[in-house]
């Protein structure tokens, strides 16, 4: 993941200072795509692994409130 967020930052500095050919732009937004469900990934699997705890004592999992988009 470091290498492609690597390519990221190089391909927009890029853009910046002298702009990307179509090749270039297709990379980058196929890069910044994978990178945002990366993100998303993590998140849920983080979310999945929460436990609350009640007053009484019971440890429950946390319910998804979250849906995939269809």
């Amino acid at each position: 993941m470091d290498e492609r967020i690597k390519r990221i930052n190089e391909l927009y500095h890029k853009s910046q200072n002298e702009g990307l050919t179509d090749e270039e732009k297709l990379e980058q937004t196929i890069l910044r795509q994978e990178y945002v469900d990366s993100i998303k990934r993590n998140m849920k699997a983080q979310l999945d692994n929460i436990e609350i705890e009640r007053p009484d004592g019971t440890i429950e999992k946390l319910k998804p409130v979250y849906k995939k988009k269809k």
